[in-house]
């Protein structure tokens, strides 16, 4: 029955980051994915790994009652980690940082807006598991699937960056800039919509 329940959240964390309704956290993968190359893996996988980490506790928090969050105000923050986060990728252009210093701000970012949307995680978990009392197996099963749901859509996104950029010879910041430019605006909108009060 455990085994059952695990994999059953699983498929739900899964479906839920690739719903196209709700794909305001695909976007803020996207701004988060953009700035690198197929080359430059490894930092994703920090970012990914951190943003898991984070998000995943704020969802056992929000999950088991010890913290709790006004979702209204949840729903809002998450477009606007999307828009600074594209913000961000726009400022370093600018700036012309050195790949090192930019990481080194996108981990701090990312560890604060993995919480945020662990709570916007937390809203749909609590939904889905109205009733129940045992949440451990289902918890940790809806939080694989939203990882490996995670992981296919950096996978494509680097791996049509690489295609873009290596294969189609993009200029790479024009390419990142657009991107970040589109992600930045439609973010703002979602942000307006959602504000609360």
């Amino acid at each position: 029955m455990g085994m059952e329940t695990f994999t059953i959240y699983g498929k739900l964390g899964f479906e839920h980051v690739l719903d196209p309704a709700g794909y305001d956290h695909v976007l803020f993968l996207i701004a988060l994915a953009i700035p690198f190359t197929y080359r430059q893996w490894r930092p994703v996988v920090w970012l990914a790994t951190l943003f898991t980490i984070a998000h995943c506790l704020s969802l056992a928090l929000a999950a088991f009652g010890w913290v709790e969050v006004d979702s209204a105000w949840v729903e809002f923050l998450i477009p606007v980690t999307i828009l600074l986060t594209a913000g961000f990728n726009l400022w370093i252009l600018r700036q012309d940082w050195d790949s090192s210093r930019a990481l080194k701000w996108h981990l701090m970012a990312t560890s604060i807006f993995g919480l945020i949307h662990g709570f916007g995680f937390s809203n749909y978990f609590s939904m889905l598991m109205s009733g129940e009392e045992e949440k451990t197996s289902p918890l940790l099963g809806f939080a694989l699937g939203i990882e490996g749901a995670q992981l296919v859509v950096l996978a494509v996104v680097l791996l049509l960056s690489y295609f873009l950029l290596d294969k189609l010879r993009l200029p790479r910041k024009p390419y990142i800039a657009l991107v970040s430019l589109a992600i930045l605006v439609l973010s703002g909108v979602l942000a307006v919509n959602a504000f609360p009060l």
